[in-house]
């Protein structure tokens, strides 16, 4: 799988919902999570690599392997928190973004089992990372005009060396 980066058109655009979760789906997630380990990620949403659809997956030390699959955030706490954040799709550029702690979050794993699970701390954070990309929004879009176009800026520079 090839995951593609800013500038592409499919990371503005927003994801459809999985009518059937078969093996199709399951060989597909087992190839993001692959992709997203040798991408050295700790999440990747389907759009990353060019599939329109309502599917995440997630991974970092201390956790398991993660599959969502037509997730739906339930609640979300008001308590906020300030994290820096980096994408897949925007290679080497990070910003502060502000999320809330703790979310409730329903999905399907890649057997088709529903599941409801709390999360706080980076588990939190990345969940809401990919489903900003399940929406068609980046990481970069919650910072301010100025501090966006300045990175925006950041990364094209970094693209062309």
């Amino acid at each position: 799988m090839e995951i593609i980066t800013l500038g592409d058109e499919t990371l503005t655009k927003p994801a459809t919902l999985v009518a059937d979760i078969d093996k199709g789906i399951a060989d597909f997630t087992a190839a993001m999570l692959e992709t997203m380990m040798k991408g050295n990620g700790i999440g990747l949403a389907a759009s990353q690599v060019g599939y329109l659809k309502r599917i995440f997956v997630c991974h970092f030390q201390g956790d398991i392997p993660r599959v969502f699959i037509n997730p739906e955030i339930l609640r979300t706490s008001n308590d906020q928190e300030t994290f820096e954040e980096g994408c897949l799709s925007i290679p080497g550029i990070y910003a502060d973004v502000v999320r809330p702690e703790e979310i409730t979050v329903q999905a399907w794993n890649e057997k088709g089992k529903p599941f409801t699970i709390d999360a706080d701390g980076l588990l939190a954070r990345v969940i809401q990372h990919e489903m900003d990309h399940l929406r068609g929004v980046l990481f970069i879009d919650h910072l301010n005009p100025k501090k966006r176009e300045r990175v925006v800026k950041q990364y094209y520079r970094k693209v062309r060396v």
